[in-house]
């Protein structure tokens, strides 16, 4: 079967990032649509003919797109949407239809999973909703296409049928995660474009060594998701072929919790060790799961970078939204980081349930004591799907609100002790007490100069905090 796989075009001019937890507009950074490589990977390993346009990383227009499919025999499409871009996105699916009407259009997006009905009677363009669990549900979805089998059995998408939309089970997580072939890297006309905050010590790539989460954030759209993992072995697979065919300098693992497995991580590190591969790497984990043995042997390993999930100074808030992590461990995870040489960078939400004026300053003081290198503060997007979500709509809490306008740099409710225009007023103190705080602009400036890579990521990423701060007020960034 001829597949066209398209990553839409950028949103008024900014970078959107499609990858699961990650449906953004995020206007300092450019990703790879890495979930779109591995799906193409699959769909390539099954027999299938792929091609691929990225034209978010190329940033082509739809008119580029319009010309890319005419040129090209397909009998489905895949793509790739988000809540915040999803009529601009879906406008691919209704270019296809006008250009090749029998062709299948089939979107992906994780966020909207549990609204298959509502994504179906929006998206008049679109025949299948990939919900979710695509490295299973992808290439079987393809191949009872081929074969115009049912797809009733074919579990973790929603379709229309005889007027009708129809939901399937949901799908299970793939097996074997290992089994993944490489990305189909080769579909990308080059890594060049590619970069996270800033456009520095690059060819870079995001890559998953495993996803999923299995604790219970309430307000986290992968809470309670089953790990899965690749080995050790066949990440450093992927690091050999990135190195040798892209000389590769920088990885940011896009794992929601990298260190979930200890003695895995120690095994990864040793073997880019052992391999001596050159490269510069970024991860994503969880305060509690970390400890100074470990962040000293991934520093080793050329762990430059580690991002934390703060969420709040405030431990009552914490423990509303079953964090299962404490203000303490945090502060200490900063710390041990700090001292093995690693950046840390942490994530907070404002407007999280029960925050009060003086809990969200709890938040503030707390970043400007720890002083991470870099910090996002966001306010809270009640994702559908979500059990923070089901709460506050059985409680009637929840405003109508379409999901198009959830974006965490503004408030789409208040609590009940903040208004929406107390939550972004305090967005933006916090921004500004870090931003104007000289310790945080020394520290960093002691970072940079430390290593030539260190002073080029630094110096661009300097340039985005005055950019985002003074040019666009905060808006916009994620």
């Amino acid at each position: 079967m001829n597949v066209a796989i398209v990553n839409p075009p950028r949103f008024d001019g900014a970078s959107v990032v499609r990858e699961e937890r990650c449906e953004v507009v995020e206007r300092y950074s450019v990703l790879e649509p890495y979930s779109l490589l591995q799906l193409a990977a699959l769909l390539r390993a099954a027999g299938h003919r792929v091609s691929l346009l990225d034209a978010n990383g190329t940033n082509t227009s739809y008119r580029d797109v319009e010309s890319w499919l005419r040129m090209r025999s397909y009998d489905a499409l895949i793509l790739r949407f988000t809540p915040t871009t999803f009529d601009y996105d879906l406008r691919v699916a209704a270019l296809s239809k006008e250009i090749r009407p029998d062709a299948t259009t089939i979107g992906l997006c994780w966020t909207l999973r549990t609204l298959p009905l509502d994504v179906l009677k929006e998206a008049k363009g679109l025949d299948i909703y990939l919900r979710h669990e695509f490295e299973s549900v992808g290439p079987h979805l393809v191949e009872a296409l081929e074969n115009d089998a049912p797809l009733d059995f074919v579990p973790g998408i929603a379709f229309r049928e005889d007027g009708h939309v129809c939901v399937t089970s949901d799908a299970r997580p793939i097996e074997d995660y290992d089994s993944i072939p490489i990305p189909a890297y080769d579909l990308l006309p080059s890594l060049r474009p590619y970069f996270i905050s800033a456009p520095a010590c690059r060819p870079f790539t995001i890559m998953y060594a495993s996803k999923g989460c299995p604790f219970a954030c309430s307000f986290c759209t992968v809470a309670r998701t089953s790990w899965k993992y690749r080995s050790a072995e066949n990440v450093l697979e992927e690091l050999r072929y990135l190195e040798e065919h892209h000389k590769i300098r920088t990885v940011s693992f896009f794992d929601e919790t990298f260190t979930m497995n200890k003695k895995r991580v120690r095994a990864l590190c040793e073997g880019i060790r052992k391999e001596r591969l050159d490269i510069r790497w970024y991860c994503n984990t969880r305060v509690h799961l970390v400890d100074p043995e470990l962040l000293a042997t991934m520093r080793a390993a050329g762990c430059s970078g580690m991002s934390f999930g703060v969420e709040s100074g405030n431990q009552g808030i914490l423990d509303t939204v079953s964090k299962q992590a404490t203000v303490g461990q945090a502060e200490q995870a900063i710390r041990w980081a700090k001292e093995a040489g690693i950046k840390t960078y942490c994530a907070f939400i404002l407007g999280l349930p029960g925050e009060t004026w003086n809990s969200a300053m709890d938040t503030i003081d707390f970043a400007l004591r720890t002083l991470p290198n870099g910090a996002q503060f966001n306010v809270l997007a009640p994702y559908p799907g979500t059990e923070l979500y089901e709460t506050l709509q059985a409680k009637g809490a929840l405003p109508d609100v379409d999901w198009r306008a959830m974006y965490q740099d503004a408030a789409i409710l208040g609590t009940d002790g903040l208004s929406k225009e107390e939550l972004n007023r305090l967005r933006k103190l916090a921004y500004t007490k870090l931003y104007f705080s000289s310790r945080w602009w020394r520290q960093n400036l002691r970072t940079a100069l430390a290593t030539r890579d260190d002073f080029e990521l630094a110096f661009r990423y300097g340039l985005r905090v005055l950019s985002n701060y003074f040019i666009h007020g905060m808006h916009g960034t994620h």
